[in-house]
């Protein structure tokens, strides 16, 4: 059995840094502050211009958060109280969450057995006249089979929304994330390949629900020559200045950004995979994945909080995949009976292993090392069991 390798609580690999350089952004900073608008100027209205130049839509719309994206997708879609719309299980919670807050029902869908996107499959089978949109996420930059949910939306007139919160960067079918459907909603949360600290942006080719989405996200404010009115009560889902300054300094870089994330993916693909008792997923042909997170699978025999605990006392961060929410109290009230055996086993085995800008060879090691040893700690102590 291999010695654990113990380093000093200094030295800890963490999950993701931000990468934003200070230089980088010292003099908008500046510029912001010396300008007095703090929210809603032309820091926001550039960052919302470079996000639909790269994605490749009419329309970005910046608001504070992926989940607020989502929400405003919801109502400017038009998903009414009592609809159903078709979720995927394995996500973080947020996704469910806005269509409860909607008054709509969350349907809940099961994986693919071989990777963790939702199943097509699974997906049809849940498809009733009660339903109203499918709200189909990116797992960890790893896009969904759009092309395949674009058809089944058309043919069942549905509206189609891409939680490509972990997605920017990534593309599938010719075609890069938050360009798939009737709209995508982005996350710039610290954990995300771009972060503003907090926020997120809404992307869209249609020119009425992006102009809807724009009065909702500032209380329903409309300006017009008698000044500003209020035809319906929307919301305070801004992003400040501050935060898209943030933002503009990586999209600057993001090509930069994501083939660094991409290397050393490879790089850990490659010393990882040989290893007993864990399986990495492999991108579909027509996919390029942003590597928001690297995150692999554990056997059903490995102990994986203990592969956590191991990897914390050699000061290598680790946690879950994201969650299988029919596994949690609050969305089993929307079960449709159904099991969800992929979800819930990835809810149960996913593991997400640091990957950090300009990694290094030895922080690499550390990794690869680390999980190791874990895998065979949980297999002497299953063994013994």
């Amino acid at each position: 059995m291999t010695e654990p390798t113990q380093l000093s609580s200094g030295n800890r690999l963490p999950l993701i840094r931000p990468d934003v350089p200070f230089d980088d952004v010292e003099a908008d900073i500046r510029a912001v502050l010396a300008s007095g608008q703090l929210t809603s100027g032309r820091f926001v209205a550039e960052f919302e211009q470079m996000v639909a130049d790269y994605v490749g839509t009419q329309h970005a719309v910046a608001v504070t958060s992926a989940t607020t994206a989502l929400h405003l997708a919801l109502v400017c879609g038009g998903v009414q109280p009592g609809d159903d719309v078709l979720v995927s299980d394995f996500t973080f919670p947020a996704t469910a969450n806005v269509v409860v807050q909607q008054g709509a029902r969350p349907i809940l869908v099961d994986s693919r057995p071989d990777g963790f996107e939702l199943d097509c499959d699974d997906l049809l089978s849940r498809i009733t006249p009660a339903t109203s949109a499918i709200i189909a996420v990116d797992p960890f930059g790893q896009p969904a089979d759009h092309t395949t949910l674009e058809a089944i939306a058309d043919s069942a007139g549905l509206l189609l929304i891409a939680d490509a919160a972990c997605s920017l960067g990534a593309s599938r079918d010719g075609r890069r994330a938050g360009a798939h459907g009737d709209v995508g909603c982005f996350s710039f949360h610290p954990r995300k390949t771009i972060t503003c600290g907090e926020g997120g942006m809404l992307t869209t080719d249609d020119e009425e629900l992006a102009e809807r989405a724009r009065r909702l996200r500032s209380h329903g404010a409309e300006r017009t020559d008698a000044g500003i009115v209020f035809n319906e009560a929307g919301f305070n889902y801004r992003l400040s200045e501050l935060q898209a300054v943030l933002g503009i300094s990586q999209m600057r870089r993001i090509d930069e950004i994501l083939d660094d994330r991409r290397a050393t993916a490879a790089k850990l693909e490659q010393r990882i995979r040989p290893l007993e008792g864990v399986t990495v997923p492999e991108s579909p042909a027509d996919a390029t994945w942003s590597y928001q997170s690297f995150v692999v699978v554990l056997d059903e025999n490995i102990d994986r909080a203990g592969v956590v605990a191991h990897l914390g006392s050699c000061n290598v961060e680790s946690t879950i995949g994201t969650y299988a929410c029919h596994q949690h109290d609050a969305y089993k009230p929307f079960l449709q009976g159904a099991d969800l055996p992929n979800s819930a086993r990835f809810g149960n085995q996913a593991l997400t292993l640091p990957l950090v800008p300009s990694m290094t060879t030895a922080e690499i090691e550390r990794v690869v090392s680390g999980l190791g040893e874990a895998l065979d700690l949980s297999r002497s102590t299953a063994e013994a069991a």
